[in-house]
């Protein structure tokens, strides 16, 4: 597929960009990025294995802290992975779908990670202003309802958004100016009534808001 496509032209494909168009400079970035990645999910591993293992860690803190270092495993996951095996192999395609895919479980996670963290500053408001009933309140039905009810609203988010914003055509060029599917990059080749438009990044904002509400 060329650099650029015509305007009259649908996007199933888009091409990444590159970091250096010098290959040995592509093999190092795939290095080091691999092993920032492989800290990052040695790092959460642990703390979940730390959690589990240790019976004095099995209460409401510590079991949103396990959910949140898995939620971030997950996260890196979406990107990380498809960029170093890019870089090693030299390639900057991504399919339409997994562009989608990769905006569907970034969006997914983010918004788990959001409404988890809400969840563990009302665990710690009820552990520094209600001490005595904290047993009470934070019971442990009610801490699973949480981190259930935080997965499900991420779910619930990801699958409209994502919905929403692909079930238009893609016009105009096909490069996205990042290593994987950004959203505002995504966003200026979005298209809607059959001519392209360029989204400046001040309004992009205003696009996501649109597009979550099926506006667009």
């Amino acid at each position: 597929m060329p650099t650029g496509m015509r305007n009259s032209s649908i996007i199933t494909e888009f091409l990444l960009m590159e970091f250096s168009s010098m290959r040995e400079l592509q093999v190092f970035h795939a290095v080091l990025f691999l092993l920032i990645y492989l800290a990052a999910l040695l790092g959460n591993l642990l703390t979940i294995a730390a959690i589990i293992t240790d019976s004095h860690l099995h209460c409401p803190m510590y079991f949103f802290l396990s959910n949140l270092s898995f939620l971030d495993v997950c996260t890196i996951s979406v990107t990380f992975p498809k960029f170093i095996v890019n870089s090693f192999a030299g390639s900057q395609s991504l399919s339409l779908t997994a562009c989608a895919a990769q905006i569907f479980f970034f969006i997914f996670f983010a918004g788990t990670e959001i409404a988890l963290l809400m969840a563990m500053s009302y665990d710690r408001f009820v552990a520094i202003c209600h001490p005595l009933h904290y047993g009470i309140i934070m019971t442990p039905v009610r801490c699973l309802c949480a981190a259930a009810g935080s997965w499900l609203s991420g779910l619930i988010y990801s699958i409209l958004y994502t919905g929403n914003m692909f079930r238009l055509p893609f016009t105009g060029s096909n490069v996205i100016h990042q290593f994987f599917c950004d959203i505002p990059h995504v966003l200026k080749v979005l298209n809607s009534d059959g001519t392209a438009r360029s989204i400046d990044t001040t309004d992009w904002l205003e696009v996501i808001v649109c597009i979550s509400f099926g506006k667009i």
